[in-house]
């Protein structure tokens, strides 16, 4: 694996902590609210990274990147979580996750209005494969609702693919660590508005659940962020990370069964099938039909 195809790796690994997460939220949304545990995952993921940077002495933004790193955080974090956690409570978990599963395409398509980035047409093929298989994995086993909590979720996805953006941009001239960092610590500062409940409920909680919100803190949002924008930054391509965001609800139910006991679906395996094609026709599909050519 070339030294730029090493996007891969990171945006895997990005890919199984924010299934995890999936899964943990579940549990965990059992005892906190979920604005309570938003903020209280984005705290710890705060101090865990403050105590790297401490530690390796990382340097401060400019002043005038402060707003970019704000906005970052209010893109990523912020706004992300409350559209998302509007939308949801008034759809169905099959109309969310296919929702949610745009994405990766408002990333491929506004990358390519506002940084030119091209993509060939057997990835716009792969993209409309993959999007198929999330449909497939989720539209089998459950039902479809329309109302006012599309657009929220619309707004969610939406505002992910700027962060994604962002993101790429931040890191032409941050090191990868610094820009998820600070983007972060924004994110945090802006969902200290639900610190007086958070700290209502996690003075109270089970150890099981601090033990959920730890993981989900440090994995699925410090080491998450930093390995994606690590990805970022490696990738020609903006869409060449975003899309392996098509992989997360496979990888979540394959999490859910090994943790939760979650049994899954036909449907899952037939539609994990068809995303893990699709991811390889965008990675690798070109470079066949090359080899086809030249031999």
């Amino acid at each position: 694996m070339g030294f730029k195809e090493k996007y891969q790796l990171y945006a895997l690994i990005t890919i199984a902590c924010w299934s995890l997460a999936y899964v943990l939220t579940r549990l965990a949304l059992t005892y906190f609210s979920v604005y309570s545990l938003g903020f209280l995952r984005y705290l710890i993921a705060s101090l865990s990274l403050l105590g790297v940077a401490l530690v390796i002495k990382m340097k401060m933004p400019k002043k005038r990147d402060w707003p970019m790193f704000l906005l970052s955080g209010a893109l990523g974090f912020f706004l992300y979580m409350i559209f998302f956690n509007q939308g949801q409570q008034m759809v169905s978990a099959a109309t969310g996750s296919i929702i949610i599963a745009t994405a990766p395409v408002f990333t491929a398509l506004l990358a390519r209005i506002i940084y030119r980035e091209k993509l060939t047409w057997l990835q716009w093929l792969a993209i409309g494969l993959e999007f198929c298989g999330v449909a497939f994995l989720t539209l089998i086993d459950g039902a479809v609702s329309i109302n006012i909590g599309v657009l929220w979720l619309f707004l969610a996805a939406l505002v992910l693919s700027f962060y994604n953006l962002l993101q790429r941009k931040l890191t032409k001239t941050y090191a990868p660590l610094e820009t998820a960092t600070y983007s972060i610590f924004g994110g945090t500062i802006l969902l200290a508005v639900f610190l007086p409940g958070a700290m209502h409920q996690a003075i109270h909680a089970p150890p099981i659940q601090w033990v959920y919100v730890l993981i989900l803190g440090v994995f699925s949002s410090a080491i998450a962020y930093v390995a994606w924008t690590k990805a970022l930054s490696l990738a020609e391509k903006t869409s060449q990370v975003s899309n392996y965001m098509f992989l997360t609800p496979f990888l979540t139910s394959i999490l859910g069964f090994l943790i939760a006991g979650e049994i899954p679906e036909q449907s899952t395996v037939i539609g994990g099938i068809i995303i893990l094609a699709g991811v390889f026709l965008f990675n690798y599909g070109e470079r066949l039909k090359n080899s086809e050519n030249v031999s």
